[in-house]
């Protein structure tokens, strides 16, 4: 396994020196203008919503128990399958590949129509229906040539490679999309309705608007329709005044959490309240004002540019993209119980999703060839990693 740098894991205080670039995906800014919980279910659990309830010991822990894959052409969004087996998703290719977890055999399901990639666009983050074992069906979040949307397609693994993946059927389009800012995350929720996070494409005023569906946390019905509580009436919008949210997981309180990239100064972790105002474009990081939520945790731009998010042991654990390392903010309720931990730094490049493998697993996936990164030998990877 080859590793960039030899470092020792920090401990690094969650307020850190203001730096000047973009939180962008990590890149810098390109010329662009502008600048009550969910209801309870009694479904099972899946293993990206499982997390153990107990304080955090003071020092966590990471270890990489194994190289899942390799070779893998910018991989984006990730989930786990029922039956066994990692879907990963391909931003440029547009392909969702299924890996084999135990011995790494690759298998390509096919490609999704209609992607447009381009900048930080693409095919992005992925889910497995909660009814998957009757339907079948993975949901997509992508760039198309006029804006991102989210579609579902039948996964049929009877099928030859390369054609085991149906005609997608759209259920939302008209996010707003731009070279930069697509957001895109999707995950079902322990209340098996589907979020999405969405970006303001470098327009700030569409967070604030509540009838955009940019820079906003989404929660929809399967078939893409507003959820039954959302705060907005008829509409998908669950929070706003978010610049780019790439990170969703849930705690074992089914409270929510989201990762979100800053623009000159601040990153952020918040949990999310239905109906909340996060701030953007008016506050970037702990604003202190009134109307607008403070996150719980802030980092400079160069720490972090976060993107997936899981909850394992009690802590988030956060993929840093500019970063480099994998964060630990273990928690105490909504807050953080100490400061945040640094992991890995530098050890794998950027690091695009963290997905829980249940218990003390998650699975880890790195972003050297999104355009950004030094790519070497095997990259990218999807690791298993080993935490406390």
């Amino acid at each position: 396994m080859v590793q960039r740098r030899v470092v020792t894991a920090a401990l690094a205080a969650a307020v850190l020196l203001v730096t000047t670039g973009c939180s962008s995906d990590g890149g810098e800014q390109p010329d662009a203008a502008g600048g009550s919980p969910p209801p309870s279910s009694s479904a099972a659990a899946t293993p990206s919503e499982r997390a153990e309830d107990a304080a955090p010991p003071d020092k966590g822990s990471v270890k990489v128990v194994r190289t899942v894959a390799e070779d893998l052409d910018t991989p984006w969004g990730l989930a786990a399958l029922p039956e066994g087996g990692l879907l990963v998703s391909s931003r440029d290719e547009a392909t969702i590949s299924r890996i084999d977890e135990e011995s790494g055999k690759r298998t390509e399901l096919g490609e999704v129509p209609g992607v447009a990639p381009a900048g930080e666009g693409g095919l992005m983050g992925i889910a497995v229906s909660p009814e998957y074992a009757s339907d079948h069906m993975i949901y997509a979040y992508f760039t198309s040539e006029s804006d991102n949307r989210i579609v579902r397609v039948l996964y049929d693994p009877e099928k030859p490679a390369g054609e085991q993946l149906g005609a997608p059927d759209t259920i939302l389009r008209g996010i707003p999309k731009g070279t930069n800012h697509n957001g895109g995350r999707l995950a079902f929720g322990p209340d098996q309705m589907l979020y999405a996070s969405t970006g303001e494409r470098y327009e700030g005023p569409l967070a604030q608007d509540k009838n955009s569906l940019g820079g906003k946390i989404l929660r929809m019905t399967p078939d893409g329709r507003p959820a039954p509580g959302n705060p907005f009436g008829n509409s998908v919008v669950y929070s706003y005044g978010h610049r780019n949210v790439q990170g969703l997981a849930w705690d074992s309180k089914q409270r929510l959490w989201a990762s979100e990239f800053g623009q000159n100064t601040w990153d952020e972790l918040n949990h999310i309240q239905p109906g909340g105002n996060y701030g953007w474009p008016d506050v970037e990081g702990k604003g202190d004002k009134p109307g607008y939520i403070d996150p719980v945790a802030v980092w400079g731009t160069d720490e972090a540019s976060p993107s997936g998010i899981a909850i394992a042991e009690g802590s988030v654990w956060m993929a840093g993209l500019r970063g480099q390392r994998l964060w630990r903010i273990p928690l105490d309720g909504t807050k953080a119980s100490a400061d945040p931990q640094a992991f890995l730094e530098g050890d794998y490049g950027r690091l695009r999703t963290v997905l829980s493998a249940g218990g003390d697993k998650l699975w880890l996936v790195t972003s050297e060839t999104d355009g950004r990164g030094s790519p070497e030998g095997g990259d990218d990877k999807i690791l298993e990693l080993e935490v406390k």
